[in-house]
């Protein structure tokens, strides 16, 4: 005989206000039982996407894209995640020590670096390029920045961008897609 137990978790219950936005105003506790339902996840369809999530990351029309040099520059100052993927082109010099970074930065100026390369003045027969990738998913709050800088002259990181879910994490589709 199937047993029914009420639960009341205000975690679950704020998950389910989350994705089913229509069903916020029910005032009754989310109950459990011992009886095995066949499930049909609906949760994309809940959270306003049929997309599978790796669809929803595609590039689109909307990427932005940056070819940074030594100059700090400011890449993304919209809050939300972001998809970022960087080719960098390092040039590893015995002339001095060069450090490739992108980092998150405040409202205040504080910085924390995010990914970060840097040579060790080691190559002594001369100068040796090799290229590294990256991809990451950044959050930025509000009032925070994505900034980059490569090394020196010269060195460069190519970057692209962009924006998956806003700051409250509803996903961002693809330019252009319906869903339809």
């Amino acid at each position: 005989m199937p047993q029914i137990t009420s639960i009341t978790s205000e975690a679950l219950q704020a998950t389910i206000r989350r994705l089913l936005p229509s069903q916020q105003g029910f005032g009754e506790d989310l109950q459990a039982t011992n009886l095995i339902t066949p499930v049909i996840d609906l949760t994309p369809t809940a959270e306003g996407s049929a997309l599978d999530p790796l669809l929803q990351r595609a590039w689109d029309f909307s990427t932005g894209a940056n070819i940074v040099s030594t100059t700090k520059t400011t890449l993304i100052s919209t809050s939300g995640f972001w998809k970022v993927d960087l080719n960098a082109l390092l040039r590893l010099s015995s002339a001095s020590q060069l450090v490739w970074r992108v980092a998150i930065e405040d409202a205040a100026g504080t910085s924390k670096d995010i990914w970060a390369f840097s040579s060790n003045n080691a190559p002594s027969a001369g100068d040796v390029d090799s290229t590294m990738q990256e991809s990451f998913i950044v959050y930025l709050r509000a009032g925070d920045s994505l900034t980059a800088t490569a090394g020196l002259a010269g060195h460069e990181i190519s970057i692209w961008y962009r924006q998956v879910a806003d700051v409250s994490g509803n996903l961002t589709q693809p330019l252009g897609f319906t869903g339809e």
